[in-house]
C-alpha cells in the first residue's frame, strides 16, 4: 500500500511539473492555430509560417534562369506585439536576402510569445530551400525544415562579422598622438626641430626617433596637415596628395596601410655604362589598439646599382658567404644580375605606454643620441636589427635604455655557417639642467656568448655604471664605452652641441704628452641657427668631428662597436677629424637641403709591406699598431675627402611621405698615395627619385 502511494504522489508531481511548464511557455499563435492544444501550438506556427513562405516566396527571374540550387538562411523574431521581423539572412544572392524581408514583412500580426503569462518577443531561424519546395508536404522522415528557436548567444554570434563593419567610424589620424615613432630622416626633424629647442621648453631632443605624443606637445602635426591639404574631391585625387591608401578606424582601434617606393635612376661618371637605379617596392603598416599599444611594420623588396664607390665601399663590407656585398645601413645583398644587388630589408616594431612616464618598445630598427648630422656615440649608419627600448620620462629627466642584438659577420667567427652574435646595452641619461643647459651621459657595454652565457642578464639593470658589472663577469669577457653630450640654447633661433665618446683613458699619459694610442676619444661640436637671417625655415648647421685611432677598436675584435661590418657610431669608424655644412629650408611642400663635408682620415697601406692598423679600421686588432706614443689623428695613409650634396623637391603626399627629388652628389677622395685598395677617385653622380622618405641614406663615406 505503502509503495502504491510513493508511485501515486510521484506521478502526480510529474504531471504537475509538465503541466506548469507548457503553461510557463507558449509560442506564438497565429488565428488558424488558436483551437489547436497547448502542446500542438508549435507544430501549428510552424505549418503557417512555412505555408506563408511557399505561398508568397517569388524566386527572381534571373536566378531562376540560372538554375541556382541553395537555400535562403533566415533568423526572425516575432516581437511582443506579434510583429514578424526579419534580423539576419544571408544567401548567395542579395535578390534573395531582400525577397526574404519582403515576404516577412506581410506576415499578419499575432498573438506573441507568453512566458509565465506575460508577452515576450521570440527568435527562430529558418532555410528556405531554393528552388521553393512545399515544405509542409515533406515527410518527417525526409526531413522537415522547421522554424527552430534560436538563443541570443546564437544570434550574437550570427551578426558579429556584420556588426564589426557596423562599428568603423570616420577616420581621425590618430598617428598624431600615438605612440608611433616619427620616421627618422635629418631632412623631416629639421621641420620641427626649432619649437623643440625653443628656451624654457622641457623636451629632450638627443634619443632619436621620437614619438608622435612627445612632439606634438611643441609642433601641431594636425595644422601642418591641414596648411598642407591638396584640395581635391576625387577618392583618386586624396590618395594621391592626402591621405593614407588604406585607412580604418573603429572602436579602440586603427590602422593604416600604404605602398612603400624608392624608384631612382641616375648618370655617375665612373661607372662603365654611366647608368645608376633603385628600384624599392614595399608596403607600410601601422596603427593602435587601444590607447595605450601601437604597431608598425615596413617590408622593402629592392635591387639597385649605386655609384662606384658606393658599390666598392658595399662590397668592402661583404658578409662570409656567397654574397657580394652589404647595402650600407640596409643589409646583405645578393648578385642582381651582373652588377647589381638585390637586398630585402624588414623593420618593425611595437610600442608599449603602461604609465604616463614609460614606453617600452620592441622591435627591428635602428637608433640614434645625439643632436648633430653625425653621432659618436649611437648612429643610425649600421644595418638595422633587433633591439628593446625602455624610455622613462618625469621631471627633468629622459632615461633611455636600449638593449641590441647584432651580428659579427665576418669569415673568421663563422661557425656552422651562422654568424655571430653579439649583443649591447646602452644606458642614456638626459638631464634639463635649466632652461637653456641639457647635459647627457652615457655608458654602453658590448658582449659575446662567451661560455655560453648569452644574453647576460646582469646588463638588464636600467641603473648606470655598467663597468662594476664588467668586474663581475670577468674584465675581459666584454667593451664598455662611456661618453656625454651637452647642449646650450643661446637663443631661441641658436643652438650649440657637443658629444665627448671615451673608450679608453690613461691619465699618466696625457701626462707625459706622448700622444699615447691608450686615449681613445673622440669629441664633437656643433652649432644650429633656425630661422637664419630672419627667413622662415632656414637651417644652417655647422659641425665638427674628430675621433683619435683605435677608438671603437678591440684586441678582442668581435667586441669592436660595430655590427655587420659597419660601425655603430660614425660612418668612417676612427682616426679622421671632419667638418660639415648644412643648409636646409621647406616652402610649403617645396624642400631643398644642401650638405659639405670636408675630412681628413688617416687609413692602412695593407701593401704587403706596410700591414701595421694606423686606427681607422676598428675590425682590426688594436694590438697591430706600429707604435704606442705619438699617435695623432690622420697617421697612417692620409686621405682628404668632399663630399657635396645638393637635394631639392617636392613632397607628393604628407601622410605617406612621398617626394620626388633630384639631387647631385660631388666627391673627391685624395691619398697621399695609393694602393690596390686605396686610390684618387672623383665622382659626379646626378639622381632623379619618386621616394617613399622613411630612413637615413648616408652617401658620404
Amino acid at each position: 500500500m505503502k509503495q502504491f502511494i510513493v508511485l501515486l504522489l510521484l506521478f502526480v508531481t510529474y504531471n504537475f511539473y509538465a503541466q506548469n511548464a507548457l503553461y510557463l511557455e507558449k509560442p506564438p499563435v497565429f488565428p488558424n492555430c488558436e483551437s489547436s492544444v497547448i502542446d500542438s501550438l508549435q507544430t501549428c506556427f510552424n505549418k503557417q509560417v512555412l505555408e506563408h513562405i511557399y505561398n508568397n516566396f517569388r524566386v527572381p527571374e534571373r536566378i531562376s534562369k540560372e538554375k541556382y540550387k541553395g537555400e535562403v538562411v533566415v533568423i526572425f523574431e516575432v516581437d511582443t506585439t506579434g510583429q514578424f521581423r526579419v534580423v539576419y539572412s544571408d544567401a548567395l544572392y542579395n535578390e534573395l536576402k531582400e525577397e526574404a524581408k519582403r515576404v516577412f514583412s506581410e506576415f499578419p500580426k499575432i498573438k506573441p510569445a507568453t512566458y509565465n503569462g506575460r508577452n515576450t518577443f521570440k527568435q527562430y531561424s529558418i532555410p528556405i530551400k531554393i528552388p521553393l519546395a512545399n515544405q509542409t508536404l515533406v515527410s518527417s522522415e525526409e526531413g522537415v525544415n522547421v522554424p527552430k528557436a534560436v538563443s541570443k548567444l546564437e544570434l550574437a554570434a550570427k551578426n558579429e562579422f556584420e556588426n564589426v563593419d557596423k562599428e568603423l567610424e570616420a577616420f581621425e589620424n590618430k598617428t598624431f598622438k600615438s605612440q608611433l615613432n616619427i620616421q627618422f630622416t635629418h631632412s623631416d626633424y629639421a621641420r620641427f626641430d626649432r619649437q623643440m629647442n625653443l628656451i624654457g621648453t622641457n623636451s629632450h631632443t638627443a634619443s632619436k626617433p621620437f614619438l608622435y605624443s612627445e612632439v606634438s606637445n611643441y609642433y601641431d602635426f594636425e595644422e601642418e596637415q591641414e596648411r598642407l591639404k591638396h584640395e581635391t574631391e576625387t577618392w583618386a585625387g586624396r590618395k594621391l596628395w592626402n591621405e593614407h591608401l588604406v585607412q580604418l578606424q573603429g572602436k579602440d582601434y586603427w590602422f593604416t596601410v600604404d605602398p612603400i617606393l624608392d624608384l631612382e635612376f641616375g648618370i655617375e661618371s665612373n661607372l662603365e655604362n654611366n647608368k645608376t637605379y633603385n628600384n624599392t617596392r614595399g608596403f607600410n603598416v601601422q596603427g593602435g589598439l587601444g590607447s595605450k599599444l601601437n604597431f608598425y611594420a615596413s617590408v622593402f623588396e629592392s635591387q639597385g646599382r649605386f655609384a662606384e664607390y658606393v658599390n666598392q665601399y658595399a662590397e668592402s663590407l661583404k658578409a662570409f658567404g656567397p654574397d657580394p656585398a652589404i647595402i650600407p645601413g640596409r643589409g646583405i645583398a645578393k648578385r642582381f644580375k651582373t652588377d647589381s644587388y638585390d637586398y630585402p630589408v624588414a623593420e618593425a616594431y611595437l610600442s608599449f605606454t603602461p604609465a604616463q612616464f614609460i614606453n617600452i618598445q620592441f622591435g627591428h630598427g635602428k637608433n640614434f643620441i645625439g643632436d648633430g648630422y653625425r653621432s659618436l656615440l649611437l648612429s643610425d649608419v649600421a644595418s638595422p636589427h633587433p633591439f628593446l627600448k625602455l624610455n622613462t620620462k618625469f621631471w627633468k629627466i629622459k632615461y633611455t635604455n636600449t638593449w641590441m642584438w647584432l651580428k659579427d659577420v665576418r669569415d673568421e667567427v663563422e661557425e656552422d655557417k651562422a654568424f655571430l652574435t653579439k649583443f649591447i646595452a646602452n644606458h642614456y641619461l638626459s638631464w634639463n639642467v635649466s632652461k637653456r643647459l641639457n647635459i647627457g651621459l652615457f655608458e654602453s657595454v658590448l658582449w659575446t656568448n662567451s661560455n655560453d652565457r648569452g644574453f647576460d642578464v646582469n646588463y638588464l639593470n636600467p641603473i648606470i655604471f655598467y663597468r662594476a658589472i664588467e668586474f663581475e663577469t670577468g674584465q675581459g669577457a666584454g667593451n664598455a664605452i662611456l661618453g656625454a653630450s651637452a647642449k646650450y640654447k643661446w637663443n631661441d633661433n641658436v643652438n650649440i652641441y657637443s658629444q665627448f665618446i671615451l673608450d679608453e683613458f690613461s691619465l699618466g699619459d696625457v701626462k707625459a704628452g706622448e700622444k699615447s694610442w691608450k686615449n681613445k676619444f673622440g669629441y664633437q661640436l656643433g652649432v644650429k641657427y633656425f630661422n637664419a637671417f630672419k627667413v622662415d625655415n632656414l637651417l644652417l648647421q655647422f659641425e665638427y668631428n674628430r675621433v683619435r685611432p683605435y677608438t671603437y677598436s678591440h684586441n678582442t675584435i668581435v667586441l669592436n662597436y660595430a655590427h655587420n661590418n659597419q660601425s655603430m657610431a660614425h660612418l668612417w669608424g676612427a682616426n679622421f677629424s671632419e667638418a660639415i655644412i648644412i643648409g636646409r629650408y621647406r616652402y610649403k611642400r617645396w624642400f631643398a637641403d644642401a650638405k659639405l663635408i670636408f675630412g681628413t682620415r688617416g687609413l692602412d697601406f695593407n701593401d704587403g709591406t706596410d700591414n701595421f692598423s694606423y686606427g681607422a679600421d676598428i675590425y682590426r686588432d688594436y694590438n697591430d699598431r706600429p707604435f704606442d706614443t705619438g699617435v695623432e689623428v690622420g697617421q697612417g695613409l692620409k686621405a682628404k675627402v668632399f663630399n657635396g650634396n645638393l637635394q631639392a623637391g617636392y613632397l607628393i603626399n604628407p601622410a605617406t611621405n612621398l617626394k620626388v627629388f633630384t639631387d647631385i652628389t660631388v666627391r673627391n677622395f685624395n691619398p697621399e698615395a695609393t694602393t690596390i685598395s686605396t686610390f684618387n677617385n672623383e665622382t659626379l653622380w646626378v639622381n632623379f627619385g619618386l621616394r617613399t622618405d622613411l630612413f637615413n641614406w648616408y652617401f658620404d663615406n
